[in-house]
C-alpha cells in the first residue's frame, strides 16, 4: 500500500458514515492533500530486525546522487570494444490450420471436442457394452399381418400419452447408457415428438420391405450426424419396448411385446444397413467456416461457407445445419447457389420467431464461425436429359434454391426448354434476389422472372400483386411443366394443390417439406 493509499484510508467519508461517496457525474472530486516528508516515517514505523520472525540480510546504504565517490553515469553510452552478437532469427511459427481435426473421423460423443466446448462432462467411467445391432445375416422378414395388427392397437392405446410415454424412453436410455446424452439436445421435446410419429410410420409401412427401406435408409443416414452407431441401436429398443409397455394399456400381453420385437429388429436393421452404406464414402459430418456473412434484409441473411473438405450436392437439394450456440440442435436449409468450382457454399436463413437456429445465423453468426453440415439430401433436382419445361415458385428465402437450379440450367444448357420463374414476397423491401435473377434473365431469353408481392405498396416495375398460389393459377395452364416449389410450408403446401388443379401431375410437382423431417 503506497503513502497516497494511507492518506486516502485516513481521510473521513464526506457523509460522515465510515464509508466514501463517489463523486457523481458533475461532481469534481476535491484535490488530494500531498504527504510530506514525514509521512512515510509516520506511516511505517521502524522494527527492530531481530522483532521479524525470518532473518533479513544486511542492505548496504546507498550513497544520494552526487554524493563524493559516486561516478555520475554519463548521458551517452561509451562505445562498445567487442562485436554486438546477433541472435538467430526465430523459426516461423506454424500455420495454424483453418480447421482443427476431430478426435478419429469426425467422432461425436462424450468427450470430442465439440462436447468439451460446450461443457458436456466426459464420463468418468467407461460406458457399458452395447448389444450389437446385428448386421450380419439375413433381413429379418416383415412382421405378419397379426403382428400388424397388435402393433398398431398398441400405438393407438399409447397415443393419449405419447408424450410421456417417449419421455419415460428417453429417461430409460440415459439411465442405462449415460454416455450417449450427449448425443441430444438439452430440449428434448422436439426429439419426442419425431420419435413417435417415426414410429407411426413404421407401423404404418411395416407390410411393404421396399417401402420401409425407403423410409429407415435415410433416416439411419441422418442419424450418423448425431453420433449414432449401429450398434446402439439394438440397445435402445430394449427401452422403447419398456416404455411402450408401461403406457400399452391392459391390452399389452406377452403377443404384442413379441410382435413389437419383431418389427424393431427389422427397423433396427433397416437403418444401420442406410448407416453402413453411407458410411464406406461419407462422414458423418462436415466442418464449413462462415467466410462471408451479408445481412440481405433485416432478418435475412446469406451466407457463405468453406467446408473441411469437398461437400457433394446438387442445386435444389439441402442440408442439416448444427451451430455451436445450439449442440446437437440440427436445421435444414437448402443451397442458395449451384456448385461452385471454389467449393465454397451458400446458405440463405430467415430468422423465425422462436428458431433458435435461424435466429443465431442471422444475427450471431460471423466470417470465422464453423458450423457442422450433414450430408446433401433432397430429390428436387433438375432431370437435365429429360428436357422439359420448369416452372418454379419461390418464397422468400426460398428463392435461393430456385436459383440454384436456374444457374444449374444456365451452366449445362437449357436445351430448348423454358424457365419460368415466380418470386414471392410479402412486401417489396424482400425481394434482395429480383436484380440478380433479372440479369439472368437478360442473358438468356429462355428465362422468365416475375416478382409478387402481397402488399403493393413500393411494388417495383412489372411485379404482380397477390398471393404466390394465386397469381401462378392466372398463367395457367401447365401442361407439360415439371413444377418445383421451395418456401414456407403453407406457401407450398398450397401452391402444390393450384398447381395440380392447373393440369400439372402429380408426379410433377417437387418440394422437399417430407423429407426434412428427421
Amino acid at each position: 500500500m503506497s503513502t497516497r493509499q494511507l492518506a486516502l484510508g485516513s481521510r473521513p467519508s464526506k457523509d460522515g458514515a465510515g464509508r466514501g461517496t463517489e463523486a457523481g457525474p458533475e461532481q469534481e472530486p476535491e484535490p488530494e492533500p500531498t504527504p510530506g516528508p514525514g509521512a512515510a516515517a509516520a506511516a511505517f514505523p521502524a522494527v527492530s530486525p531481530s522483532a521479524l520472525p525470518f532473518p533479513v540480510a544486511p542492505v548496504a546504504p546507498v550513497a544520494p546522487v552526487g554524493a563524493a565517490g559516486l561516478t555520475p553515469v554519463p548521458a551517452v553510452p561509451a562505445k562498445p570494444t567487442w562485436a554486438p552478437t546477433v541472435p538467430a532469427a526465430a523459426a516461423p511459427a506454424p500455420a495454424e490450420p483453418l480447421f482443427r481435426s476431430a478426435l478419429a473421423p469426425n467422432r461425436v460423443g462424450p468427450d470430442d471436442r465439440w462436447s468439451r466446448a460446450w461443457g458436456v462432462p466426459a464420463a468418468v467411467e467407461p460406458p457399458p457394452a452395447l448389444e450389437p445391432a446385428g448386421a450380419a445375416g439375413p433381413v429379418p422378414e416383415p412382421p405378419g399381418a397379426e403382428d400388424l395388427v397388435l402393433v398398431r392397437a398398441a400405438l393407438a392405446a399409447v397415443a393419449p400419452d405419447a408424450d410421456r410415454a417417449m419421455a419415460h424412453f428417453h429417461a430409460l436410455v440415459f439411465l442405462r447408457h449415460p454416455e450417449l446424452r450427449a448425443m441430444f439436445p438439452a430440449a428434448m421435446d422436439e426429439q419426442r415428438a419425431r420419435l413417435f410419429q417415426a414410429l407411426r410410420l413404421c407401423a404404418s409401412r411395416a407390410g411393404d420391405l421396399a417401402e420401409l427401406r425407403s423410409y429407415l435408409g435415410p433416416l439411419g443416414r441422418r442419424h450418423r450426424k448425431y453420433g449414432a452407431l449401429p450398434r446402439h441401436y439394438a440397445s435402445v429398443a430394449d427401452c422403447l419396448v419398456a416404455a411402450l409397455a408401461r403406457y400399452g394399456g391392459s391390452g399389452w400381453d406377452g403377443r404384442t411385446e413379441a410382435a413389437w420385437r419383431r418389427l424393431l429388429a427389422l427397423v433396427v436393421r433397416l437403418m444401420a444397413e442406410g448407416a453402413e452404406e453411407e458410411a464406406r464414402s461419407a462422414p458423418p459430418w462436415w466442418q464449413a467456416e462462415v467466410v462471408e456473412h451479408r445481412q440481405a434484409t433485416r432478418d435475412v441473411a446469406v451466407l457463405t461457407l468453406r467446408p473441411d473438405q469437398a461437400y457433394p450436392f446438387r442445386a435444389g437439394q439441402w442440408a442439416a445445419v448444427e451451430t455451436p450456440w445450439w449442440p446437437r440442435v440440427w436445421r435444414p436449409y437448402s443451397f442458395g447457389s449451384a456448385p461452385r468450382a471454389d467449393g465454397l457454399l451458400t446458405l440463405h436463413v430467415k430468422a423465425v420467431q422462436a428458431g433458435w437456429v435461424s435466429n443465431a445465423l442471422v444475427h450471431r453468426a460471423r466470417p470465422g464461425d464453423v458450423l457442422r453440415l450433414g450430408a446433401a439430401e433432397g430429390a428436387m433436382t433438375v432431370d437435365h436429359a429429360a428436357g422439359e419445361d420448369l416452372l418454379c415458385l419461390g418464397g422468400g428465402t426460398g428463392i435461393g434454391p430456385v436459383a440454384a437450379l436456374v444457374e444449374e440450367v444456365a451452366e449445362r444448357g437449357a436445351a430448348g426448354r423454358r424457365v419460368e420463374v415466380f418470386y414471392g414476397v410479402r412486401r417489396a423491401a424482400e425481394l434482395y434476389r429480383l436484380e440478380e435473377l433479372r440479369e439472368l434473365a437478360a442473358r438468356h431469353s429462355w428465362l422468365t422472372v416475375r416478382p409478387v408481392v402481397s402488399e403493393p405498396a413500393g411494388a417495383p416495375a412489372g411485379a404482380l400483386v397477390g398471393d404466390l398460389p394465386e397469381v401462378v393459377a392466372r398463367y395457367a395452364p401447365w401442361h407439360g411443366f415439371a413444377a418445383y416449389l421451395s418456401g414456407p410450408a403453407a406457401m407450398v403446401r398450397a401452391g402444390a394443390a393450384v398447381l395440380r388443379r392447373c393440369g400439372v401431375p402429380a408426379g410433377s410437382v417437387r418440394h422437399d417439406l417430407a423429407a426434412r423431417a428427421d
